[in-house]
C-alpha cells in the first residue's frame, strides 16, 4: 500500500513538473513576443513623431488572429509567431530616373507600383522615403537600439541582483596530466604527460601574481598570457600563505583548448594545467557592458557561420548525433530550454529567473546584431541605403552636379528575397531540430 502511494505521488509530481515546464516555456515565448513588439515600437514611435504614415503594427506573420484599428493603423496578432513588423508607407522612393531598362529595373518598378497603391492623395509629406535621411536613420535604428537596450537592462538586472560567476587568479585545483579538451575520456591514461603546473609545484589556494614578469590583475589577462605562451618557458610568482613564492620554471605545453569565440570548437594554444577558483560578481553598468561585448563577439562569430552551423545541426539530426550544446536555436528551442529550467526541481526560484533572464538577454543581443547586418530585409539594409544616399548626394554636391535623387533600394529586392528564403529555411531546420533533438543545458 505504501509503495502504491509513493508511485502515485511520483506520478503526480511528474505531472506537476511537466505542467511547470509548459507554463515556463509559454511565459518565455510570451516574453519573446514582448521583445518583438518593443523592437517594432522602436520603429513605430519615431515614425509617428516624424509624421510617417503607418498602416499596420503586427506581431507574427500570415493570416490574422485578431486585430483592431485605431486611426489609420491596424494593430494585432498573426498566426506565425516568428517575428513582427510595422508597415511604413513608401519604403521605396516614388520618383526614380532610369537611364536604361533591364530585368532588375523592371522588378524594382513593379515594387514601386505595388507601394504606390497604399499612397493616397493626401499622403504627401508622410512617405517614409521622402523624409530626410537623418529621420529615416532614427526610425530604422530605433528597433535595433531597443533590442540592445533591452539586453543591457536584462543583463544588468541579472548580473547586479543575482550576480555572475567570475574566474579568479587563485588556483582551485591542479590537473595531474595533459588531456586535450576535445577528448571524450577526461581521465589520465598511461603515457599522458604531467602538466606544467604540477611540474613547477603549483598548489590549490595559490594566487598567481606574476607570469613571465607580467603583473597579473585578472583571470582573462592570465589566460591570454598562458595561451599565447604556447610551448615556451613560463615563470610564475604566486602568493602562498601570505608570502610571495617564485616557482621553478617549466615549459607550457601546446594543447587543444576551448575556442573563445566558439566554445564548441578547440584551438591549439599554450596550456598550464590548473582550474581557477570562482567567485560571484555583482556587476555595475560598466562590467555589464564589458560582458556584453564579449558575448557580442561570440554572437557575431556565430552569425557569420550561421548557415554552416545550421547545416551541422541538420546533419547531426539526420545521423542521430547528439546536439551540440553551443549550436544555434530557434525561439522554439529557447522557449523549450526555458521550460526545462522552470521545471528543474533542483534549482531555486532565483536560479530559474537568472537563467531565464540570461536567455532572454542573449536573444535580444543576437537580434540586435542580426538586424545590424547592412543587407535587406534586415533593418541594417535600410540604414545602409539611407547612408549610401547621403554619401552619394554629398559627392555630387562637391563635384558641382545636381541632386542625383534618392537611392532606389528596390534594386536590392533579389538580395532581400535570397536572404529571406535562407532565413526561412534555416528557421525551419532549427525548429524541427529543437523539437526532435533539443539543446539540454541541465
Amino acid at each position: 500500500m505504501a509503495a502504491a502511494t509513493m508511485v502515485g505521488a511520483r506520478v503526480r509530481l511528474g505531472r506537476v513538473t511537466v505542467l511547470i515546464e509548459i507554463l515556463g516555456a509559454l511565459l518565455f515565448f510570451a516574453l519573446i513576443i514582448v521583445s518583438v513588439l518593443l523592437h517594432e515600437c522602436g520603429h513605430f514611435i519615431p515614425a509617428k513623431i516624424f509624421g510617417v504614415k503607418v498602416t499596420e503594427y503586427f506581431a507574427g506573420f500570415g493570416p490574422r488572429i485578431w486585430s483592431t484599428r485605431r486611426g489609420e493603423t491596424e494593430y494585432g496578432f498573426k498566426w506565425i509567431p516568428l517575428g513582427g513588423y510595422v508597415k511604413l508607407i513608401g519604403m521605396y522612393p516614388r520618383r526614380v530616373e532610369r537611364r536604361r531598362q533591364n530585368r532588375l529595373t523592371r522588378l524594382a518598378d513593379e515594387a514601386h507600383e505595388v507601394e504606390a497603391e497604399d499612397i493616397g492623395p493626401g499622403d504627401d509629406g508622410r512617405i517614409f522615403s521622402d523624409k530626410p535621411v537623418w529621420q529615416r536613420l532614427v526610425i530604422m535604428s530605433g528597433g535595433i537600439l531597443t533590442n540592445l537596450l533591452l539586453a543591457f537592462l536584462i543583463f544588468w538586472a541579472v548580473f547586479g541582483i543575482y550576480g555572475r560567476t567570475g574566474q579568479t587568479t587563485t588556483v582551485a585545483a591542479v590537473q595531474e596530466c595533459v588531456i586535450a579538451a576535445d577528448r571524450t575520456d577526461q581521465t589520465c591514461r598511461t603515457g599522458d604527460p604531467e602538466t606544467p603546473a604540477r611540474q613547477m609545484g603549483l598548489r590549490g589556494g595559490d594566487t598567481i601574481v606574476s607570469f613571465n614578469g607580467h603583473a597579473i590583475s585578472s583571470w582573462d589577462q592570465l589566460s591570454d598570457l598562458i595561451r599565447a605562451n604556447r610551448d615556451r618557458p613560463a615563470a610564475l610568482v604566486v602568493e602562498r600563505n601570505g608570502q610571495r613564492v617564485s616557482l621553478p620554471v617549466a615549459d607550457t605545453r601546446l594543447n587543444q583548448v576551448a575556442d573563445r569565440l566558439d566554445p564548441g570548437k578547440t584551438v591549439e594554444a599554450g596550456f598550464l594545467g590548473f582550474s581557477p577558483d570562482t567567485e560571484i560578481i555583482h556587476s555595475g553598468p560598466l562590467d555589464t557592458a564589458e560582458q556584453m561585448w564579449t558575448m557580442s563577439k561570440q554572437a557575431l562569430y556565430a552569425l557569420v557561420r550561421l548557415p554552416v552551423l545550421t547545416w551541422n545541426v541538420a546533419a547531426d539530426m539526420v545521423t542521430g548525433q547528439a546536439r551540440d550544446l553551443n549550436s544555434p536555436m530557434s525561439i522554439v528551442g529557447a522557449s523549450r530550454m526555458a521550460g526545462d529550467v522552470a521545471g528543474d526541481r533542483e534549482l531555486g526560484i532565483g536560479d530559474k529567473v537568472a537563467i531565464g533572464g540570461s536567455l532572454l538577454g542573449s536573444l535580444n543581443l543576437f537580434l540586435f546584431w542580426l538586424n545590424v547586418v547592412p543587407l535587406p530585409p534586415m533593418d541594417g539594409g535600410h540604414i545602409a541605403g539611407a547612408v549610401y544616399e547621403s554619401i552619394k548626394r554629398a559627392i555630387w554636391r562637391l563635384r558641382g552636379k545636381g541632386d542625383p535623387g534618392p537611392a532606389d533600394t528596390a534594386m536590392m529586392l533579389p538580395v532581400a528575397w535570397a536572404i529571406g528564403v535562407a532565413m526561412v529555411l534555416m528557421g525551419v531546420v532549427l525548429i524541427v531540430a529543437d523539437i526532435v533533438s533539443p539543446v539540454k543545458i541541465l
